[in-house]
């Protein structure tokens, strides 16, 4: 049976996939950061069919950085969920552990990492964890709640490197990138506001950026994953054999 076509440019294109559900997960990125999503028009469609709960996902920068391009949109976006008469809970992850992927080919032929702003600490985030907290809180009982997902510890990028170099079994060298030279690289596939603001985050964050929540632990009653544990479970993409 073929599944309906669904475009969130296009709200009333929602209507088949949520009839008859009770809950939204709902992502938006890339293009739909743009002014013309109409995120109340999706929300409307979603309550039509049904839902009576929606688990936004937005980013920490939208809190921390909401003048900040892409970071704004998503602040208008959390605006108007909160606005909604569904349920709402909002999830505010931090970076992700699986921007480490980025290191993966370089790691695997030459041994090498590289990234700007060597020694910055951040509590980056495991993918996995922010699922387990949207899973928890499409079930219910998290309503009215905004989260702020992070790792269980701030770390450099010279610290995922040699976690990764342990795990691996063998040196991976770190080489510290300067600004200039990782904007031309994130260029190749960020639009300039973006890159500007990733690098904002990178090398200037502010307190609140730095600081490790326990909402992953406060949700789903366990501790946040580690880098550590990550890096174990995603070991064959840096392997070299």
């Amino acid at each position: 049976m073929s599944r309906p076509l669904v475009d969130l440019a296009s709200p009333p294109t929602l209507a088949p996939v949520v009839d008859g559900a009770e809950a939204l997960f709902l992502l938006l990125g890339g293009e739909l950061l743009g002014p013309d999503t109409d995120v109340a028009g999706l929300l409307d469609v979603a309550k039509t069919g049904g839902v009576r709960r929606v688990v936004f996902l937005s980013s920490q920068g939208a809190g921390t950085r909401p003048d900040m391009v892409p970071h704004s949109r998503l602040a208008a976006f959390e605006e108007v969920v909160r606005q909604s008469s569904l349920e709402w809970t909002v999830l505010q992850p931090g970076g992700f552990f699986s921007n480490t992927f980025a290191w993966a080919q370089p790691v695997r032929e030459q041994g090498v990492a590289a990234a700007p702003f060597a020694d910055v600490a951040l509590p980056f985030v495991d993918p996995a964890d922010i699922a387990a907290v949207a899973a928890q809180a499409l079930q219910g009982g998290h309503e009215g709640r905004t989260y702020v997902l992070t790792g269980p510890e701030a770390m450099t990028p010279r610290d995922r490197a040699a976690v990764l170099s342990s795990v691996l079994g063998r040196e991976i060298r770190f080489v510290e990138q300067s600004a200039e030279e990782a904007r031309a690289q994130m260029s190749r596939f960020m639009p300039p506001p973006v890159v500007d603001g990733t690098l904002k985050i990178l090398g200037s964050p502010v307190a609140e950026e730095q600081r490790v929540s326990e909402d992953v632990e406060r949700v789903t009653g366990r501790a946040a994953t580690r880098f550590a544990d990550w890096a174990e479970r995603n070991a064959a993409a840096f392997s070299s054999t």
